[in-house]
């Protein structure tokens, strides 16, 4: 599937909840078709506001917003939260069927597409596995084929790795990076950390503290998608220490 055509664009937004806090003030930023982008930056600076107005969970209070999600609801655009959110009283594959399912298409309809996407996931040993069965990592698979079983072709994700350990994380990580080539997805990744943000992404966002806006951009200009051998690499621990040295100059 090609990626998008839909331009993915914030420009100039704003954003105020009803409690009276500004969560983005001036934000701007723009995806590519096909483009893997993470959003680095501090704890309640906004980051995970920008995936839910992008996703049309939320509306902007003020600026200009493009994204599939908003010509059509849901409209080839996917969501990946930190927390699985899978649904423990039905089976992995359950769990994979139920937006297939919201689309329409019965358990029939739907096996060829969630067969492939356990096998593409490596989960298809365990389709009749319930949630309580699975380890953390294996949920988080099964939370992203959920996603990806729709062929969406943008995917948001909120911090998906953060409560998984190291190793389960490189892992992960380097799958993603395969998924995101083979289906030709746009992607933004959420996330606090910058060693995850130079192994993934394409090209990084940093946020300044709350009121939200991005502050600094850093292109990672190596061949994607990578193998962990990047990560042993002079040019990723040059990204890395710029990385970190854009948050460490924002205020605390």
């Amino acid at each position: 599937m090609p990626p998008s055509a839909t331009p993915i664009r914030l420009e100039r937004v704003a954003k105020r909840y009803a409690t009276g806090v500004l969560a983005l003030e001036d934000a701007s930023l723009s995806v590519a078709p096909g483009e893997f982008v993470s959003i680095l930056g501090p704890s309640g600076c906004g980051k995970s506001t920008i995936l839910r107005l992008l996703a049309g969970l939320d509306a902007a209070s003020s600026g200009s917003i493009q994204a599939p999600a908003l010509q059509a609801p849901g409209a080839d655009t996917a969501f990946v939260f930190q927390e699985p959110t899978l649904m423990p009283w039905a089976s992995v594959y359950e769990n994979v069927w139920l937006p297939l399912r919201l689309a329409g298409q019965s358990r029939s309809q739907a096996i060829p597409a969630i067969d492939a996407m356990l096998e593409h996931v490596g989960l298809a040993e365990f389709r009749d596995a319930y949630p309580a069965e699975l380890s953390g990592g294996m949920k988080m698979r099964t939370s992203i084929a959920r996603a990806l079983v729709t062929r969406p072709r943008l995917l948001l994700m909120d911090e998906p790795f953060a409560a998984l350990d190291e190793v389960t994380r490189t892992r992960l990580g380097t799958d993603l990076l395969r998924w995101w080539a083979e289906q030709q997805l746009s992607l933004v990744f959420v996330t606090h950390s910058v060693f995850e943000a130079a192994y993934l992404s394409q090209r990084v966002l940093v946020m300044s503290p709350r009121p939200g806006r991005i502050v600094h951009e850093l292109l990672v200009d190596e061949p994607a998608p990578r193998t962990a051998a990047f990560r042993l690499t002079p040019r990723y621990q040059e990204l890395c220490r710029e990385l970190s040295a854009a948050l460490e100059r924002q205020p605390g």
